[in-house]
C-alpha cells in the first residue's frame, strides 16, 4: 500500500512540474527551468533530524517533523534540477547570467506553488501534510534557518554536500529542494551513502577542486564556503544592480557535479 501511494505521488508530482505553465521563463523566449524531480522520503523519527540541531550542523533551533506537525509520519524531499538550457547560460565567468537570475526568482515561486500542490494532494489522500518552508514559523535568523532543504533531503537520501556547501544529487547539484512533512506513512528512500560528503570528489580523494576557482569572489577555499563572502558580494555586484532579483551558483556550473554525482563516473 504504502509503495502504491509513493508511485502515485511521483507520478502526479512530475506531471505537475512537467505541465506547469510557470516551468518556463516567458521574458527569455519560454525557456523551459526544471527537467523531471528527484524524490526521497525519510521516517519523521529518523535519527538525523535530532542530529541536525547540533550546533556545527544546522543548529538547536531546527525544528522537528512532529514538532512542525503533531502526528507526522514521513518528510517527502525533492530536487528540481535545473534543465541543460539554463545551466548553459551560466557558464561564462564574472556576473550570473540574466536567465539565472529569473530561474533562480522564478523557480522558486513554482517550488512555492510545487509545495503547495504536494500538501493538497496528501490532504486529497485523507493525511494531513504541512510545508515549513510556507509556515508562519519558518524563521531565518543569522543565516540559519529553523528547517534546511538541504539537509532534509540529505536525510531522504538524494545527496551529499560538496565543498561548495550545496545538496549533490544524482543528478548533479544544480536546481532547487523543497519539503512537506505528512501523517502519511511511506517507505522511506534507501540512503546510498555512509557519510555526509561522499559525492564530493574534493571532500573524499582530494581532487577536484573546481567550486573554488569558479567562484568569483573567492568564498569557497578548501575549508569550505564563507556564506559571509558570497552574501557580500551578491549584494554588491548582483543586487545592485538587479534588484529584487538574485543569484550566483557559478560554483555549482562547470564543475564535475553540475548534472550528475561525479564519484560515480
Amino acid at each position: 500500500m504504502s509503495e502504491t501511494l509513493e508511485k502515485n505521488i511521483r507520478i502526479k508530482l512530475s506531471e505537475f512540474i512537467d505541465l506547469s505553465l510557470h516551468n518556463a521563463l516567458a521574458a527569455h523566449g519560454g525557456m523551459k527551468m526544471y527537467d523531471a524531480p528527484l524524490i526521497g522520503i525519510a521516517t519523521a523519527e529518523d535519527p538525523l533530524f535530532q542530529q541536525f540541531r547540533d550546533p556545527s550542523i544546522v543548529g538547536p533551533g531546527f525544528i522537528l517533523p512532529a514538532e512542525w506537525l503533531p502526528g507526522a509520519k514521513s518528510v517527502i524531499s525533492y530536487f528540481l534540477p535545473f534543465t541543460k538550457e539554463i545551466r548553459d547560460t551560466n557558464r561564462a565567468p564574472g556576473l550570473p547570467s540574466q536567465e539565472w537570475i529569473s530561474a533562480r526568482i522564478d523557480g522558486e515561486a513554482l517550488n512555492n506553488e510545487i509545495r503547495s500542490f504536494l500538501v493538497d494532494l496528501l490532504k486529497e489522500m485523507a493525511a494531513d501534510a504541512v510545508a515549513p518552508c510556507l509556515d508562519s514559523r519558518f524563521q531565518v535568523v543569522n543565516r540559519v534557518s529553523n528547517w534546511s532543504e538541504r539537509h532534509v533531503a540529505h536525510a531522504a537520501g538524494l545527496g551529499t554536500f560538496g565543498l561548495h556547501r550545496a545538496l549533490i544529487t544524482e543528478k548533479g547539484s544544480v536546481g532547487r529542494l523543497g519539503s512537506v512533512v505528512t501523517t502519511l506513512a511511506l517507505k522511506p528512500t534507501k540512503r546510498n551513502y555512509q557519510k555526509h560528503d561522499e559525492y564530493c570528489l574534493y571532500l573524499t580523494q582530494g581532487k577536484c577542486g573546481a567550486c573554488m576557482q569558479r567562484c568569483p569572489p573567492q568564498a569557497i577555499t578548501a575549508k569550505g564556503k564563507d556564506h559571509r563572502i558570497c552574501e557580500e558580494y551578491i549584494g554588491r555586484e548582483v543586487l545592485s544592480r538587479w534588484a529584487p532579483r538574485y543569484g550566483c551558483a557559478k560554483c555549482n556550473v562547470n564543475v564535475p557535479c553540475e548534472f550528475e554525482n561525479p564519484v560515480e563516473l
